[in-house]
């Protein structure tokens, strides 16, 4: 297969697990195609946003992967750069949405041009319990060296992340050192052969062919693939909850000045509104204890 192929269906909008038998260390490969693209074509992003959003959700992808929760995993990053807010929220379902606010005129190729005085935020929020949110200044010279950097000061836990994108797919691969591990050697080795990894390789070739390429020499199991996929997680309900944390008073202010109350989704531009028989309705809903 030419590296230049776009990978087969049964390849794309994929992740999967793979350890090795002689090392506690885990990997994480995933590629994003169909899904990318159907992120890119809600929003026209210069080339060079839509190549890092597409390594923030690789990124995301893998981590969600990594780290136990039920609920959604979020991917931030603040700079005073070209691009000020770009950000990527993953469930632990493996479903994802991004987002790159104010980059319209981004054009450097220049990782700290992009992301000036930069911090990385990553917020767990799971379904019940308290969120947990960890954030550092954006270190290193690309995303993938930055979130290593967040791994070693945050959790304590050697990390390393090849990400790379190329505005028609984005892909990724992960190694974690796991506690207790004492093979210094052979994880210098498995990075030293992941360093090797070019952008086609990782865009282009099944995860199988990748991983041989990279690790036949050693014991390695790979585990079976899950399904990726964009999808906005906005819905009617949701966007009510949020009209009603406005208050009534807000809310016939608005009224009066237009016949409806409209709102978009950034993240997947769906539009939805609400006529003063709609919000007369939610008002309608609420308890006695809701409206205090």
């Amino acid at each position: 297969m030419s590296l230049t192929n776009m990978p087969d269906a049964s390849c794309a909008d994929t992740l999967s697990r793979f350890t090795f038998d002689d090392c506690a260390v885990r990997g994480e490969h995933v590629l994003l195609q169909n899904s990318f693209q159907e992120l890119l074509a809600v929003h026209h992003y210069p080339p060079v946003v839509a190549n890092v959003l597409g390594e923030l959700s690789a990124a995301a992808c893998l981590l969600a992967e990594t780290i136990k929760f039920d609920g959604t995993l979020t991917l931030q990053v603040r700079s005073e750069g070209e691009i000020p807010l770009i950000m990527t929220e993953v469930t632990n379902q493996q479903s994802y949405r991004a987002i790159a606010r104010q980059a319209q005129e981004a054009t450097s190729e220049d990782f700290a041009t992009l992301f000036t005085n930069g911090t990385l935020c990553l917020t767990v929020q799971p379904r019940s319990g308290k969120p947990y949110q960890g954030i550092v200044s954006l270190d290193g010279n690309s995303l993938a060296s930055s979130l290593g950097n967040y791994f070693e000061q945050s959790e304590q836990l050697a990390t390393r992340l090849w990400l790379f994108a190329d505005k028609q797919r984005a892909g990724g691969m992960l190694l974690q050192q796991m506690p207790g591990d004492n093979s210094s050697d052979q994880w210098l080795h498995l990075i030293q052969m992941a360093n090797t990894l070019s952008a086609q390789e990782l865009l282009g070739l099944p995860r199988e062919e990748l991983l041989y390429r990279l690790y036949h020499q050693e014991a390695l199991r790979l585990h079976p693939q899950k399904t990726v996929q964009f999808q906005c997680t906005c819905s009617h309900e949701r966007l009510e909850a949020v009209l009603l944390s406005l208050g009534e008073a807000e809310l016939r202010d608005i009224l009066a000045e237009r016949s409806s109350i409209d709102v978009n989704c950034e993240f997947c531009n769906r539009f939805y509104q609400f006529s003063e028989s709609d919000i007369d309705a939610l008002l309608g809903k609420q308890t006695p204890r809701d409206a205090h």
